[in-house]
């Protein structure tokens, strides 16, 4: 984690994706939770909050390789730590 980052605030770019430059797997046990324009989004593959986008699964759908297709929606990207509780 960058020295800037602050722990209670998500990055601003995060992926699931172990083979991505950013993923973060101490970042995606706390769990981390997206809205976008306002919705709380469950599928999230990948998010930039600085773009303003984020990459969801599309459920059906598989690549020539077996990985899931992701779809790109532009809007407002919102990160926050879902509680422990």
């Amino acid at each position: 984690m960058p020295e800037d980052q602050n722990p209670d605030v998500p990055p601003n770019h995060l992926s699931i994706d172990p083979r991505s430059a950013f993923y973060d797997e101490e970042i995606l046990v706390r769990g981390v939770g997206i809205l976008v324009n306002g919705v709380e989004k469950t599928n999230v593959h990948e998010y930039d909050v600085a773009e303003g986008w984020v990459r969801v699964e599309v459920p059906t759908a598989k690549d020539r390789r077996g990985n899931p297709m992701v779809v790109k929606i532009s809007g407002t990207v919102e990160p926050f730590f879902r509680s422990t509780e």
